[in-house]
């Protein structure tokens, strides 16, 4: 069964944009598992710029919530994601001018500290995810790395969808890799950028056990609300 989770790091950005305290992404998050998610993911960035650190404490207190925290491979970062002790954790890139996530980790450059990260997340038996290129040689990094997942940048396969250009090409190597990575034991997400007809074109791909949306599902949601939206996606990814 092909699972959704749902990130409401948008909740935030709404709720900051007054700087009080609605929408509560606290609710949120309780309100979108109601609603037929199997997960929740909030992304704890470096600049704090949706996401805030009591936001991630409760929510990943919330009993019977599977929370998947993302966060970058800095050092602080690292250890407070510890501390407050999410079910999963996706390791990602940050770039402090980016508006969006804009590709996957440089594996090649930070085996040794990814290595570390991973090491340590696995003392506390926490499932870690990498948030990678859809690239054969990182899909083997990942594995070498002792990830438990991947998951797949579908960023590029998204503006092309939404562009109305050929995609076939970037659909073919998310389709290797996630062929690759299924075969040698990891488990396989995707996410970033994901809509309707993108994720209907994924969901055929059977190596694909997760998908991860957020900003099209909240921004859809503002005009056939949220349950209507969840549904709707986990009527695609069946």
């Amino acid at each position: 069964m092909k699972r959704l989770g749902v990130n409401i790091d948008h909740v935030a950005t709404l709720r900051n944009a007054r700087g009080e305290f609605h929408p509560d992404p606290l609710l949120a998050a309780k309100f979108v598992k109601k609603a037929g998610a199997d997960s929740i993911t909030i992304h704890l960035r470096e600049d704090r710029r949706h996401i805030k650190d009591k936001d991630a404490k409760k929510i990943c207190s919330l009993k019977n919530i599977l929370v998947n925290l993302e966060i970058s491979t800095n050092s602080k970062m690292i250890n407070k994601a510890i501390k407050i002790k999410p079910n999963f954790i996706c390791l990602v890139p940050e770039n402090r001018k980016e508006i969006t996530t804009e590709g996957g980790l440089d594996l090649r450059k930070n085996k040794n500290k990814i290595r570390s990260i991973i090491s340590k997340f696995k003392q506390k038996k926490i499932r870690t995810s990498l948030f990678i290129n859809p690239s054969i040689n990182d899909v083997k990094i990942s594995y070498k790395l002792g990830s438990d997942c991947i998951e797949i940048h579908t960023g590029r396969l998204s503006r092309l969808v939404k562009s109305k250009k050929d995609y076939s090409n970037e659909l073919a190597r998310i389709k290797k890799c996630s062929y690759l990575a299924k075969k040698i034991g990891l488990e396989v997400h995707a996410g970033h950028g994901l809509d309707y007809k993108t994720t209907q074109l994924l969901s055929s791909l059977k190596e694909i056990q997760e998908f991860n949306i957020g900003h099209y599902l909240i921004g859809e949601s503002v005009f056939f609300g949220l349950s209507k939206v969840i549904k709707n996606f986990r009527k695609i990814i069946k």
